[in-house]
């Protein structure tokens, strides 16, 4: 029997309460309010065993970046990120027409036994005139609960096929002109607390701004808590696969800011367009690990290796 809580709200969210008492996941499937923060399910909050958030939702800066998130930002003219669309030439416009969304289609799976949780998903992205575009079928599996080591593991999966009848061209602002901004894909806001925190990676001693747009197998950021003597650790780790050139569809490379705000994004598209073809899909697996403590490169490493794919 598992040690995990798991209490589905039909129509809303699920959440997951560690043996501990600490609710560490909620995932949002309801539809938003706002078209204009593209209407798409996300994980927030995310805690900590010892109750940390370590989610933002709704800053006053980017409303639309909620939590942990499934991300496009430029794909065929539409935008599934949400807000000001990217206009090469004009920079920032508010483009309701753009604004795709992703619709629930319903959870094949729902399962929690020996200390895992796994949910799979099944979606429809649509773009802002009503076609469907593609479908998606998501996996978000919690495991490795750590009491000792305070700490916990998600695995998210995106396998997506093209339901279209022309290639859809995944891109990012990057692509589109603007250098070094190259976000899309799978996206955490951090809580304001990782403001001004610290990031690193394993091989370099380079910071945030020199991470942005590299390739690595993994990146952590930990901060200091306001108001308690406390600091957390998230990890963003990319299956072996999304790196291997052979498998992957197209190369990953690293968005990451600590200031002026708090974000990474597992990037698809950071510095090319790619093309997803009718009828055929790509698939892409990345983990994060969730930590109480200011972890440092040795022991991020250490964790990591015993984690098994």
């Amino acid at each position: 029997m598992s040690t995990l809580r798991v209490t589905h709200t039909h129509g809303d969210h699920v959440t997951v309460t560690a043996a501990c008492g600490t609710e560490i996941l909620r995932y949002v499937y309801r539809p938003d309010p706002d078209a204009f923060e593209s209407r798409k399910p996300y994980a927030h909050p995310v805690r900590t065993l010892a109750g940390r958030t370590v989610t933002g939702y709704r800053p006053h800066d980017h409303r639309w970046h909620k939590g942990l998130q499934m991300t496009a930002s430029h794909l065929s003219g539409q935008n599934f990120w949400g807000g000001n669309s990217y206009v090469h030439g004009e920079g920032y416009r508010p483009l309701p027409e753009r604004i795709g969304s992703m619709r629930h289609d319903g959870f094949p799976e729902l399962t929690a036994e020996d200390d895992r949780f796994t949910l799979t998903e099944h979606l429809t992205w649509i773009e802002n005139g009503g076609a469907e575009w593609a479908r998606e079928e998501r996996g978000l599996t919690l495991h490795s609960v750590d009491e000792e080591a305070g700490a916990w593991a998600l695995d998210w999966s995106i396998r997506l096929t093209n339901t279209r009848g022309e290639p859809l061209v995944f891109g990012s602002p990057t692509t589109a002109g603007r250098e070094m901004a190259g976000y899309t894909g799978l996206q955490w806001r951090g809580a304001r607390d990782f403001t001004g925190g610290t990031v690193f990676a394993p091989g370099t001693e380079a910071d945030a701004a020199a991470l942005m747009g590299t390739q690595g197998p993994w990146l952590a950021f930990t901060t200091e808590h306001d108001e308690v003597d406390a600091h957390s650790t998230l990890v963003f780790a990319h299956a072996p696969e999304n790196l291997d050139e052979k498998r992957a569809i197209h190369p990953s490379h690293w968005f990451v800011r600590a200031e002026p705000i708090p974000s990474v994004a597992f990037s698809w598209a950071f510095f090319e367009e790619f093309e997803l073809p009718p009828g055929e899909s790509f698939a892409y697996r990345y983990r994060v690990v969730v930590a109480d403590g200011a972890w440092d490169r040795d022991r991020v490493g250490a964790h990591l290796d015993g984690l098994a794919w």
